[in-house]
């Protein structure tokens, strides 16, 4: 395992949260600031629209962002899937029903690992999180851990766009520690809006080598979402939090990652040495250095096109499992379903139901775009035998 210099172990999972130093847990949630689910009710999210760029940046400060753009102008726009002919099974279908890797267990085997779940992009909104945690079972009335052994993971992208990312991360690390002592766990991965808010924290508005010209990481965060309400509340806590999660991690046959793109391949052939690399490269503090990192784990829609199911076989031949599961690009983006306006004129949102299997069974996507109004998705994994 990685060490930093006279730092120790560089220890990265969510379940490692206490050691930090002046790290105190966040209080329990007082009773009248999280009623209960049955008599809380949530706003409608705005009609979605494409995020701006912030008025002081114009297209040249865009041209220097080296290669890359905000989400809403990387996403090409598809063309709708094409009717299969009959009989024969559409290759891209979203699902609510995954196809399991093998028959799912009606019980956890008594002593054994409890339930798998897994949570999409966040993306800061913390009342749809707790919503969608408790309609699973995983939280109760009020927000604390109630899912006894159960396995959660997060994918990453916890905070931008919406509004309370840092409530996100406060509650992730809360409910690490609560499962814990309940006998199951909660983890994260690292998700490029990760790299980008610890960027923006650590190095501002110094230039780094985008490769075509260059950027700053402070740029790259405002113009995508960043929040200065979630940047006012970031503690040191949160940072060393942020810099030891994983990037990738393999549970039942899943490979989990954030970003649906083979640039892990770039950084080892094992899960260890990837999550090593990424720790390490981090601890050394050298903005060009996360640039480079932040860039590539920007990079989408490898498991997309006719080659998707090669590039999906080949992460999972290096790294093992039998399913990529990964957030990062939206569904609605995924299958071609990008918002736009009706026949009257008025925005339409995507309807997601529930994660998009493809690649020939190989991918999985759990990114329902809840910054679109879509859907934000906590999900059951099948467990293998």
């Amino acid at each position: 395992m990685a060490q930093g210099a006279g730092q120790g172990p560089a220890v990265r999972t969510t379940e490692a949260m206490t050691p930090y130093p002046g790290y105190a847990a966040p209080p329990p949630l007082p009773e009248h600031t999280h009623p209960p689910l049955s008599e809380h009710t949530h706003p409608p999210l705005p009609a979605y629209t494409h995020p701006l760029p912030p008025a002081h940046l114009g297209d040249e400060d865009h041209a220097h962002l080296g290669g890359y753009t905000p989400t809403a102008r990387d996403l090409p726009v598809i063309e709708p899937r094409q009717p299969q002919p009959y009989g024969e099974a559409p290759s891209d279908v979203p699902t609510v029903e995954l196809t399991p890797i093998t028959a799912p267990q009606s019980h956890p085997v008594p002593g054994g690992p409890g339930p798998l779940y897994v949570v999409g992009d966040v993306h800061g909104y913390l009342d749809e999180l707790y919503a969608a945690l408790a309609e699973q079972g995983i939280v109760d009335a009020h927000g604390h851990w109630a899912a006894g052994n159960t396995r959660l993971w997060f994918l990453g992208d916890f905070t931008d766009r919406g509004p309370d990312g840092v409530g996100v991360i406060d509650l992730v690390m809360r409910l690490s520690a609560e499962a814990a002592a309940a006998g199951g766990y909660c983890k994260a991965l690292m998700g490029n809006h990760e790299l980008l808010l610890i960027g923006a924290k650590r190095f501002g508005d110094t230039p780094v080598n985008s490769g075509a010209g260059t950027a700053s990481f402070q740029a790259a965060w405002l113009l995508n979402g960043g929040q200065r309400t979630d940047m006012e509340r970031l503690e040191d806590h949160h940072l060393q939090w942020m810099s030891r999660l994983d990037a990738m991690a393999e549970e039942d046959g899943h490979l989990l990652v954030h970003s649906d793109t083979t640039a892990y391949l770039e950084y080892g052939d094992s899960i260890e040495a990837v999550n090593d690399a990424v720790t390490e490269a981090l601890q050394r503090n050298d903005p060009d250095e996360c640039w480079d990192l932040f860039r590539k784990f920007t990079k989408r829609f490898a498991f997309r096109d006719e080659s998707g199911s090669l590039a999906a076989r080949e992460l999972l031949e290096t790294y093992g499992g039998s399913r990529v599961v990964h957030g990062h690009s939206p569904i609605p983006y995924l299958l071609g379903e990008v918002p736009g306006e009706d026949a009257e004129g008025e925005e339409s949102a995507p309807v997601v139901e529930g994660p998009h299997l493809y690649a020939e069974g190989l991918a999985l996507a759990m990114d329902g775009g809840v910054t679109m109004a879509g859907k934000l998705l906590v999900v059951q994994l099948p467990l293998t035998g």
